[in-house]
């Protein structure tokens, strides 16, 4: 139960980043030497990664936020005993395809009820094209992957932008008998060309598309991964939105491929400071200061074509924020919310309606005009980043409100709750 709060004050020290953390557990995995990785996200999704790799050979030691990882090279996995299960984790199913395209054994991934029904055809398609053998469920998990030890080199025109499908790609390139080329209809995340730069991989990039080469010799390095700036959008959208807030999140990964939602709270007038900006393995990391209060706009605020691809992950809390707007939220160009963990929009949809929240459905997005929300009993549907969300609304809301399904968060964020009452005034 989540009562409406004042304000929130305090430092949150975020966990590491999920994306960062999967690429940089799979690619020390088959790197040469010794990884250690600093901050690894407790994630449940991250922890499937984990699981996995160790089942395929590697030699992995995990205590607390630390994990070394002791790699062999690229030829060093081995044929796992059983099906590889993924849990709720779409990048451990799509980056981890990639690599087991690339091994001469076959191998079956599998994931949970959500996991079996998104969609894998985006990464079937490309595979099977370097030479890979796949089977899928009417494009869907299982995936039973039986690979060769040298795939052939394409060049891939993604059809949807995804960071997800580009990863696999380049990946699977590491195993190709050439040079590997994507091409992308818009830009998404960069994380894995970084992560395989810090590690020496060897990688071109154009406006629009990256090379891999096959002769990229991947070494052992130290990573620390900065905080997850997905999760710290939660807490940034509800200090916004609390006058008299006042959040400090250190050490924050503020990729430019992810940072979109520091722009928007910037548009809509949130107080927000970003200092100590660094350098750490590749990444760009910095400390953001959020205070609260919003100034309301004459303009509803649009997020569509390009801008919906980079805000995907914070687009439910992105919808709870537009309640507090004098002009309300747009979002269009988001069918691939559709496909994620839940139907993110119709569950954002249900659930603000239900909260006393105008709210209006279009096929691929959502509009929201400014409301006065109330506590009630909503349904996260199993979804991390709506649980999320919902909570968000719950501070702003008058009332309590009840968030069924509510321990989801720890696929992405165990503790959420925790650190979310911890700074709550």
């Amino acid at each position: 139960m989540i009562a409406q709060a004042n304000r929130i004050v305090g430092t949150i020290v975020l966990p590491g980043d999920k994306s960062i953390s999967h690429r940089a557990a799979m690619i020390a995995a088959i790197a040469q030497g010794t990884t250690r990785i600093r901050n690894y996200s407790p994630s449940e999704d991250c922890s499937a990664t984990l699981r996995c790799l160790s089942a395929l050979g590697v030699r992995i030691e995990a205590g607390g936020a630390d994990v070394i990882i002791h790699g062999a090279g690229r030829a060093a996995l081995r044929s796992p005993a059983g099906p590889l299960d993924c849990g709720n984790s779409g990048t451990t199913m799509r980056l981890l395809a990639g690599i087991l395209a690339g091994q001469p054994f076959e191998c079956v991934l599998t994931g949970d009820d959500s996991l079996s029904r998104r969609p894998m055809q985006r990464i079937v398609e490309p595979l099977e094209a370097m030479g890979a053998a796949i089977e899928a469920n009417g494009g869907r998990p299982p995936l039973t992957i039986r690979g060769r030890s040298q795939l052939a080199a394409i060049s891939y025109n993604i059809p949807v932008a995804s960071a997800q499908v580009k990863s696999c790609v380049l990946l699977a390139g590491l195993f190709a008998d050439g040079i590997v080329t994507v091409s992308e209809p818009a830009v998404t995340r960069d994380h894995t060309e970084r992560m395989l730069q810090w590690f020496g991989g060897s990688l071109t990039a154009g406006q629009d598309h990256i090379s891999i080469s096959n002769e990229s010799e991947l070494v052992g390095r130290e990573i620390h991964v900065p905080g997850d700036i997905s999760a710290a959008a939660f807490f940034m959208a509800a200090a916004a939105c609390l006058e008299g807030s006042d959040i400090d999140l250190p050490d924050v990964g503020i990729n430019p491929t992810r940072s979109a939602i520091l722009d928007v709270l910037g548009e809509i007038g949130a107080d927000v400071t970003i200092g100590n900006r660094r350098e750490i393995n590749c990444e760009p990391v910095a400390d953001v200061r959020v205070r609260g209060g919003l100034r309301q706009r004459d303009e509803r605020l649009v997020i569509a074509d390009d801008r919906t691809t980079a805000l995907i992950d914070e687009l439910p809390v992105l919808a709870v924020l537009g309640t507090q707007l004098s002009a309300g939220i747009e979002v269009r160009d988001a069918a691939e919310l559709r496909v994620k963990e839940s139907d993110r929009i119709a569950g954002l949809v249900t659930n603000l309606r239900s909260m006393g929240g105008d709210v209006t459905e279009i096929e691929d997005g959502f509009r929201v005009e400014r409301s006065r929300l109330r506590g009630t009993r909503v349904d996260s549907f199993g979804d991390h980043r709506m649980a999320m969300a919902l909570a968000v609304a719950a501070l702003i809301a008058d009332g309590e409100t009840e968030i069924d399904r509510a321990e989801c968060v720890d696929i992405s964020f165990p503790g959420f709750f925790d650190v979310l009452e911890s700074v709550v005034s």
